[in-house]
C-alpha cells in the first residue's frame, strides 16, 4: 500500500570496509544465496512500492559495485562515499533529488522483512520526525571496567533497545542535523544520533531481531539461513 503524497528515496552507505570480516573484499560485496550482500540489501527497498531511487554511496575506487546487476537498475545511482558513515550519508542526501523523506540502510543488513519495513513507512502519515527500526534488548547487559574485560556493572535492560536500519526521516531535517553535528564534532554513530543530538526525539518502531548486521564471518550462514526462510515464505 502506498501513503498518498509520500515521496520516498533511500540512501545506503556502502563505503566501509570491514575489516572484521578479514575478507578479500569488503562485506557488502561477500555473496549470500549467488547474491551480495548489498544486492540483497537494495532488493529490500527496492520491492516496497514507495521506494522510487536508491543513492549508494561508495568508495570511488570501488572496482566491485559496478560488476552487479543491480548497479545497471535505474532507479540506483551511486556517489562518492566519505571517510566515515556520517560523510557517506551526507553526500547521499546532498545527491538527493527533492523528496519528503529519506530511508537509510545499511549495506551490510541483507534481511531485512517486507512488513517491518511497512511498518516504519506507515509512521510518513502522522510523523514529522520520523523513526527507526529497533528491537527490544532481551539479554543481560553488562558494562566492562574502563580499560579492563572485567565486569564493573550489570546495566538495566529495562529501557534499551538495539538501533537497526532502515531509518527513516524528513530529508532535509536529516541534512540538517548531520550537518550541523559535523560541524560541532559531535559522535554520529547512526542517523538518529544525529537528531538527538539537535533536540529531536525519533520514534522507537519495534522490529525483527533477524533483521542482523553482517560483521563477522559467522553472520553470513545466520543471514543466509534468515533469508532462505524469507523467501521460501514468500513463495510459499
Amino acid at each position: 500500500m502506498t501513503i498518498a503524497g509520500t515521496e520516498v528515496i533511500a540512501v545506503v552507505p556502502a563505503a566501509g570496509v570491514g575489516s572484521r570480516m578479514q575478507a578479500a573484499c569488503p562485506k557488502q560485496y561477500l555473496r549470500i544465496n549467488g547474491k551480495s550482500v548489498l544486492e540483497h540489501a537494495i532488493d529490500g527497498l527496492l520491492a516496497h512500492p514507495q521506494v522510487n531511487q536508491i543513492i549508494v554511496a561508495i568508495t570511488p575506487e570501488d572496482p566491485w559495485f559496478f560488476t552487479l546487476p543491480v548497479a545497471k537498475d535505474p532507479r540506483v545511482r551511486w556517489v562518492a562515499g566519505g571517510k566515515e558513515r556520517a560523510d557517506s550519508v551526507l553526500a547521499g542526501l546532498q545527491a538527493a533529488p527533492e523528496a519528503r523523506w529519506v530511508l537509510v540502510h545499511d549495506a551490510a543488513r541483507p534481511c531485512l522483512h517486507p512488513d517491518d519495513l511497512h511498518r516504519l513507512l506507515a509512521i510518513t502519515a502522522t510523523s514529522r520526525i520520523g523513526g527507526i527500526l529497533a528491537a527490544p534488548v532481551r539479554d543481560t547487559m553488562k558494562r566492562a571496567e574502563p580499560g579492563s574485560p572485567a565486569i564493573a556493572h550489570t546495566v538495566e535492560r529495562e529501557a534499551l533497545w538495539h538501533a537497526l536500519t532502515p531509518q527513516l526521516f524528513p530529508l532535509e531535517l536529516l541534512r540538517h542535523c548531520l550537518q550541523r553535528a559535523l560541524q560541532e564534532g559531535a559522535s554520529i554513530t547512526d542517523e538518529a544520533s544525529a537528531l538527538e543530538y539537535c533536540g529531536y526525539h525519533p520514534e522507537l518502531i519495534v522490529g525483527r531481531s533477524d533483521n542482523i548486521k553482517v560483521t563477522r564471518p559467522e553472520d553470513l550462514a545466520l543471514a543466509a539461513f534468515y533469508l532462505t526462510q524469507l523467501h521460501n515464505k514468500e513463495s510459499a
